[in-house]
């Protein structure tokens, strides 16, 4: 296991023994249709939790106590994924600054767990806990690049062993790296020996520490043959689908890098699911108000068929998100028009622009009585509607109970309040919604089919269906989706109270973001501006 300070030169090492007794510990193996995923930092999760102990605070076992469990059973999850785990190292830059990286994208041990967090032995312990509790314990994996980093990095490891095999270099230049990671270097998996270091590596994670799954950073990389091309049956992918081990367990792409070609939403085989960044960009659109986006939020709720159905895969393939580390907190998407990551010290150039944000009327906290309640139902919103999609639902930790990040929209480098969850301030009303709605998608199957049905039936405000005309209306932003005859959909955009002709039955109201509504409707439900409304058919 690496040990030691790897921030200045090569790391230490040491033998350590690997006896755990996992008891009676059974993977949960939830149905990918069944899946609701919860994306954390195992630091982040539990550092200021005020009933986790403070020695545990900020660690594998603090995770794995039962205020943290409780929480995630109650919230409705099924699978932890935590941001990477495997051992990392600070950037320079960093360092001279007194920042460090937070996140850990910087990965230089493959087999053992990030030492900061706790032991082996307190990893295998929060995995035995997680799952004693039905949870899955999903890994966010770095192979594309080392810690290494540039040809100005610290030699490590690999470039002292082999600088030529293990990474992609330029053939103009080979004292120089191809970069399509943005991170100065791209690890050479068409290597068969870095192949094989990348299985070992998978394998000895699923067997030895019992992890369940995979979300695989920048995996275009992965997927590139030795000339540099995307192959979908290339061998990195054909390896993975054909091992007796890795074969059975949860495997997700991120489908994009920074090389030529490197955007592949939609372009990985069967057995992988992806992160579907479509979805969280139409999501945003929509409830921003932006114009024509209609028809992009209806093929997202539908689970993105046009980019999965036609490889033959499922809308379990579509992992769908509105917000992930990578960017605003759910609060922030709401507070803030423009990032603010001057703590970052890069002069707030950092983090993309394009986040589709919409601050409702005030840049960051206000005590405008009625932009927080605009905020408030704005959130509930994106939340709703992420939870009731077809596909994969993937939830931000800290978005449950209203975390800022202040606005920054990169906090890649801040290990402190910015990013760590404050239990203290959570949002209860905003957790009951989550719970609640969670809950009503466990009750409806109908929203988790495990193939693409093409049931759902598009309406609008007057209560016929969808034609050309109005999906090409750039204004229209209310829109009615109605799942195989039973469950009602309702979305608007608008700043005005619309009222939604609804079919031939009563209805019962089982959730309206703009407040609770007790009452069977029967001919029309009046829909309020910036709201979206879930209507069961009454069963006899």
């Amino acid at each position: 296991m690496l040990t030691g300070d790897l921030s200045g030169g090569a790391g230490r090492c040491r033998v350590i023994d690997p006896a755990f007794d996992w008891g009676a510990d059974h993977p949960p193996c939830v149905p990918w249709e069944e899946t609701v995923i919860y994306e954390a930092h195992v630091k982040g999760l539990t550092y200021r939790h005020p009933l986790v102990p403070e020695n545990l605070r900020g660690t594998y076992a603090g995770l794995a106590t039962a205020p943290v469990v409780e929480h995630l059973k109650a919230l409705g999850v099924t699978a932890v994924q935590l941001l990477p785990v495997q051992a990392f190292v600070d950037d320079a830059r960093l360092r001279q600054t007194g920042l460090r990286n937070y996140w850990g994208y910087n990965t230089i041990g493959f087999f053992a767990p990030e030492p900061r967090y706790g032991s082996l032995d307190d990893f295998k312990g929060m995995v035995k806990a997680l799952h004693a509790a039905g949870l899955e314990v999903l890994l966010d994996v770095v192979y594309n690049h080392t810690g290494e980093g540039d040809h100005l990095g610290p030699t490590l490891s690999f470039r002292g062993i082999d600088n030529a095999l293990y990474y992609r270099l330029q053939v103009d230049d080979p004292r120089r790296y191809l970069d399509w990671t943005g991170t100065g270097n791209t690890l050479d998996v068409s290597q068969p020996a870095v192949l094989q270091l990348v299985l070992d590596s998978l394998r000895y994670w699923a067997t030895e520490m019992h992890v369940d799954g995979f979300r695989f950073d920048l995996a275009t990389a992965l997927a590139r043959d030795a000339a540099g091309h995307f192959d979908p049956c290339g061998a990195f992918l054909a390896a993975v689908r054909q091992d007796p081990v890795l074969a059975r367990v949860k495997l997700i792409a991120e489908p994009w890098d920074l090389g030529p070609g490197g955007y592949r939403v939609g372009g990985f085989p069967a057995g992988w699911s992806e992160w579907n960044d479509r979805y969280r960009d139409a999501v945003r659109s929509y409830w921003k108000g932006d114009e024509g986006r209609t028809g992009e939020l209806a093929a997202r709720l539908a689970g993105s068929a046009d980019l999965f159905e036609e490889g033959g895969r499922a809308p379990s393939a579509s992992v769908n998100f509105v917000t992930v580390h990578d960017g605003f907190t759910l609060e922030d998407l709401v507070s803030y028009s423009a990032k603010q990551n001057a703590a970052n010290g890069e002069d707030n150039r950092d983090g993309t622009d394009d986040n589709k944000s919409w601050n409702c009327g005030v840049e960051g906290p206000t005590g405008d009585e009625q932009v927080v309640l605009l905020r408030q139902r704005q959130k509930r919103n994106l939340l709703a509607t992420l939870f009731l999609s077809r596909g994969v639902p993937m939830l931000l930790a800290g978005d449950e109970i209203g975390r800022t990040q202040q606005g920054n929209n990169n906090a890649y480098c801040q290990d402190n309040e910015i990013s760590w969850i404050d239990w203290t301030r959570a949002d209860g009303g905003l957790l009951d919604f989550v719970r609640r709605v969670l809950q009503l998608r466990r009750s409806l199957p109908i929203l988790r089919q495990e193939k693409y049905q093409h049931d759902i039936a598009w309406l609008t405000p007057h209560g016929g269906a969808m034609s050309e005309a109005d999906w090409a209306l750039p204004y229209g932003r209310c829109l009615g989706a109605l799942f195989g005859g039973e469950v009602l959909l309702l979305f608007n955009a608008h700043d005005g109270d619309i009222p939604f002709a609804l079919p031939d039955s009563a209805w019962s109201v089982a959730l309206d973001t703009a407040g609770e509504v007790e009452q069977v409707f029967e001919k029309t439900y009046l829909l309020q501006s910036r709201s979206a409304a879930v209507l069961l058919r009454p069963r006899p």
